[in-house]
């Protein structure tokens, strides 16, 4: 029996070093599972940055484009009024 009280304390702290080895390992694959998902999360969101700067930048590129066509817009019909106005006072000159 005394023996039993002697080998007791060793085999319980057998079972707790077992026990907290299996449990050390289960939390690092735990661990390494998050990373992976956390790695690949951020892999995508990277890719979806990456798309989003792209149409970022081709707008950027229209709005230029649209900005030039405006001023040509607007130069047209600056031309466009300036010769209708010089007929029309042509015109008043005419008829009065």
């Amino acid at each position: 029996m005394k023996t039993l009280f002697k080998f007791l304390p060793i085999l319980l702290g057998f079972f707790v070093l077992t026990s907290c080895g299996n449990l050390e390992k289960n939390v690092e694959d735990k661990l390494n599972s998050i990373t992976d998902k956390a790695l690949k999360l951020d892999s995508i969101v990277n890719k979806e940055l990456d798309k989003i700067n792209s149409l970022d930048s081709i707008i950027n590129l229209e709005t230029e484009k649209v900005k030039v066509l405006d001023s040509l817009v607007n130069k047209s019909s600056s031309k466009v009024d300036s010769i209708v106005n010089g007929k029309i006072e042509k015109i008043n000159k005419i008829l009065n």
